[in-house]
């Protein structure tokens, strides 16, 4: 069956790998050869032609590909009132080597009133530029406290932590309900941090600086049911839920069963975007939770490598997912975007595109996506 409310059957992250032409451009702006102005120019022309191959492809979501980004989550956090970035050591390591700029985000202050973001703008360009459904992603409430805990938050701003978890949810829905004013009615919650929770080892790790792993479950939960408790009626959001990006590694590993029940019942997002690319993942029978008014979008694509799977491959497990929800509940994507950082993964435009064609032409043929 046909959707016309996103998310679509044939869907995808957001980020995709920056063009060599703007990563000439956003280079010689670091060193001083061109001007912002001149990057912004530059960006504006790249995000037109993305834009048209996604469209070309048939995707009915599009989105900027984070071209204006360095980062999934450092530009969008940077610019938020009370919080900074700066370099700092990393609490969480990616598995294979390559890591991504130690930035870390904290808390300078208190939290204060939203008055705007530059990436509302950024939203308004695609939109602008767009016949489809025009797609933001931003990170979720956590990714300021997960990856530093206590860290993040100095005592002297915010002795009571509850304070603070209340205080960044406040903010969070006057982020959201902006762009909802200015038109935006497809948002997605980037949240790697729920699925870090599903890993043994990280669960040690947040029990080992103070925090019980499955309070903070909640905690996030109610943190983000406070960001989208202002939205109209016509908004869909979605949470996209993810083991690590940068360069084709990853971070955390394990199947989403400690967090499914809070996850699908407590969380009122309308749909989610699953990792299940590979067995660090786990099975399928955490769906069986799924609300029959919600979606699954199955992540079954990989973003990591450019070897393009086999359709029938991706049919049958998209089968096998169905025997725990209802196939009409269930939609396609890649497992991640491309390129959450800058740097993106380790593949080439060629076969990113690939995937997504071939994700749009798995969904026409199981739900008559055309």
């Amino acid at each position: 069956m046909l959707r016309t409310r996103p998310p679509f059957r044939a869907d995808h992250v957001g980020s995709l790998l920056r063009s060599a032409a703007l990563k000439d451009a956003r280079a010689k702006c670091v060193q001083g050869e061109i001007s912002a102005a001149a990057l912004t120019q530059i960006e504006d022309r790249e995000i037109k032609t993305l834009i048209a191959r996604q469209e070309a492809i048939g995707l009915k979501s599009v989105t900027d590909g984070e071209y204006r980004r360095e980062s999934w989550q450092t530009d969008f956090l940077r610019a938020l009132p009370g919080i900074e970035t700066l370099l700092g050591d990393r609490k969480l390591k990616f598995q294979g080597g390559a890591q991504p700029k130690q930035w870390v985000s904290r808390v300078k202050e208190k939290l204060g009133a939203f008055s705007g973001h530059p990436q509302i703008a950024h939203w308004k360009f695609v939109a602008d530029h767009t016949r489809q459904t025009p797609k933001v992603t931003i990170p979720s409430p956590s990714a300021l406290h997960f990856r530093q805990g206590r860290a993040a938050v100095p005592e002297a701003i915010y002795p009571d932590m509850e304070a603070f978890y209340r205080d960044l949810g406040a903010l969070y829905a006057e982020v959201v309900r902006a762009f909802a004013d200015a038109g935006c009615r497809y948002l997605q919650l980037d949240e790697v941090n729920l699925a870090y929770l599903c890993d043994p080892t990280l669960r040690e790790h947040v029990r080992a600086r103070g925090d019980d792993p499955d309070t903070l479950l909640l905690t996030y939960a109610r943190m983000i049911n406070a960001a989208i408790a202002d939205i109209p009626t016509d908004m869909t959001i979605t949470m996209h839920l993810c083991r690590g990006n940068f360069r084709s590694n990853f971070v955390a590993s394990g199947g989403y069963e400690p967090v499914a029940e809070i996850l699908f019942e407590t969380i009122n997002v309308h749909g989610y975007f699953m990792e299940y690319d590979s067995e660090r993942a786990g099975g399928f029978e955490p769906l069986r939770l799924l609300p029959k008014d919600k979606t699954v979008v199955l992540g079954l694509v990989t973003s990591k490598t450019g070897q393009l799977e086999s359709k029938d491959a991706i049919k049958r497990r998209i089968g096998e997912a169905a025997k725990f929800a209802p196939l009409d509940q269930l939609a396609l994507s890649p497992q991640c975007g491309f390129a959450s950082t800058d740097e993106g993964n380790v593949l080439a435009e060629d076969e990113q595109w690939a995937k997504l064609r071939m994700i749009v032409e798995i969904a026409d043929e199981l739900w008559g996506n055309a």
